[in-house]
């Protein structure tokens, strides 16, 4: 007998209080749904409930993962005015033949009200904006994703198992917690024994977001949230004159995917004086597009992004090459995030991921230990920091730099800005022909490759050994209109709070006091 089962996903992702989200489902055989809504925070808080929600039993369209599942609205869920801007957790339960009940997630996002004068309703002086580009990206729901030949995804379908909840266990995290693991054996057990997509080590609500709001609302901080796509579809959020909007911006995690007009903003956001913490790496590697594809009945929106197979889009053929979804740093594109974030994944790479930096010490070796992020850890100059909670992990991001009196300074010949002042690194290296766990194919570059061809337009083997020693990169700077940003250069630094680490917890309080 086939495994009964139940998925659904919400429309739209991100809505004001006072609207509603409408809930498209399928169930085996359409048994009736029990649906729970709960806000995560520092608690899990369950605001609405609803029973035997009938489902129907919907086929997964053959081109579900390029145009969605365009399944009809089973449920709407009014939003409650009084329900504060956050991260809202749909679970769906069904029950089985033989009693067991069968369970999955889905996901809606409640974003700020902004009233007059661009400013928040709630009050609150930080965002933080998720990262649900890259959840799309990487989500394999219906077969392919961005990383399976695909170059477009849609954003209306389920989230495949493991992108909105994990259960604990060993090789949780696809970083090595504890290396060496050349294989990453631990993490593909995890995901097998759990029956999660292949590809949810690399994306997600729970691998890093949601630590990072458990642990900032615990310690009694506010903040409202959005959605990447929010950036580019309500450009009021940032768009308020200093002093009257948001205060800081935050990114948490692995946020690789940036449309253009959502890096438009956030620029213009650093440009009035804003600031910007990225606790986050791979951040803004990838340029990607927003596109609505025709379908009866639906706006199917879909997010497209070419990568490697990039003289295939549309915008190489016109020559328009600002549009290209390409790497950000890409020559052609000539806008390296290095601009916006100080580092780039280009001069970064892996830290204790299989045969890259595999036995790392997983955190930084501190270097300039007097600045103010640090004030209240006791560090010095030559500690490490976040080792034991391995804050150094995953994907790295790094800047070129040389030393001056034993001391890392940027040769800005990458894009990093005048005044970026290099705090504590930790080495980290590109996936090679031979290292990488999904070997390419031998016609194919490899990463290592490929990057330094999209910097250089050069693929020598002397191109490549200019970007395969790269380090993550903990570091700072301020804009001419007094907008400080701040970078952790590393996607794995909310794996060091929630008491894992007293001084990557320290450092964070003071970068939220200071900023937010």
């Amino acid at each position: 007998m086939a495994r009964a089962t139940v998925t659904g996903y919400c429309w739209p992702q991100s809505v004001e209080a006072g609207g509603s989200v409408d809930l498209h489902l399928s169930s085996s055989g359409g048994a009736p749904v029990q649906v729970e809504v709960a806000r995560i925070g520092a608690r899990r808080e369950v605001v609405l409930a609803l029973a035997d929600v009938a489902a129907g039993d919907h086929e997964v369209p053959a081109d579900a993962a390029t145009h969605g599942c365009r399944w009809p609205v089973a449920a709407s869920i009014p939003v409650d005015p009084a329900w504060p801007s956050g991260y809202y957790e749909v679970v769906l339960t069904i029950t089985d033949p033989g009693g067991k009940a069968r369970t999955e997630h889905a996901f809606f996002v409640v974003r700020p009200t902004i009233g007059a004068g661009g400013a928040p309703a709630s009050g609150a002086s930080i965002l933080l904006v998720l990262a649900t580009n890259t959840w799309h990206a990487y989500n394999d729901f219906g077969g392919s994703n961005l990383y399976t030949g695909a170059t477009q995804v849609a954003l209306d379908r389920p989230m495949a198992r493991g992108y909105l909840h994990k259960p604990p266990g060993a090789g949780r995290r696809v970083t090595s917690v504890h290396p060496p693991d050349p294989q990453i054996a631990a993490h593909v057990g995890y995901l097998q024994l759990n029956h999660l997509s292949p590809w949810a080590g690399s994306a997600g609500w729970p691998d890093w977001e949601e630590p990072f709001v458990r642990w900032a609302e615990g310690e009694g901080r506010r903040f409202d949230v959005a959605t990447n796509a929010d950036l580019e579809e309500h450009p009021e959020l940032l768009a308020a004159a200093p002093g009257a909007g948001y205060r800081l911006v935050l990114s948490v995690g692995h946020d690789e995917y940036w449309s253009g007009p959502m890096r438009d903003a956030v620029e213009a956001f650093i440009g009035r004086g804003g600031n910007v913490a990225f606790f986050s790496g791979n951040t803004a590697f990838w340029q990607v597009r927003m596109e609505g594809a025709p379908a009866p009945g639906e706006p199917n929106p879909t997010m497209v992004g070419f990568k490697g197979n990039f003289r295939r889009d549309p915008a190489y053929e016109a020559e328009q090459y600002g549009r290209l979804t390409s790497m950000w740093s890409d020559h052609l594109i000539a806008r390296p995030e290095n601009e916006m974030t100080g580092v780039s994944f280009s001069r970064g790479g892996y830290h204790r991921i299989g045969r890259r930096v595999t036995n790392g010490a997983g955190g930084y070796t501190v270097h300039r230990h007097d600045h103010w992020l640090f004030d209240g850890t006791g560090i010095g100059y030559g500690d490490v920091l976040g080792a034991d909670a391995v804050v150094v992990g995953y994907e790295c991001d790094g800047c070129d730099f040389t030393y001056r009196d034993g001391l890392p300074h940027p040769t800005h010949a990458d894009g990093t800005p005048e005044g970026f002042t290099i705090l504590a690194t930790a080495p980290a290296a590109h996936f090679t022909r031979t290292t990488s766990a999904r070997p390419p194919h031998p016609k194919e570059l490899a990463e290592d490759e490929f990057i330094a061809w999209r910097l250089f337009d050069d693929r020598s083997p002397e191109a490549v050994e200019r970007i395969s020693h790269g380090h993550a990169v903990l570091g700072t700077y301020t804009s001419p209109a007094g907008g400080v940003v701040v970078t952790s250069g590393s996607t794995d630094w909310a794996h060091g709070l929630a008491g894992r680490d007293a001084r990557v917890e320290q450092i964070t309080r003071n970068v939220l006091d200071r900023l937010g």
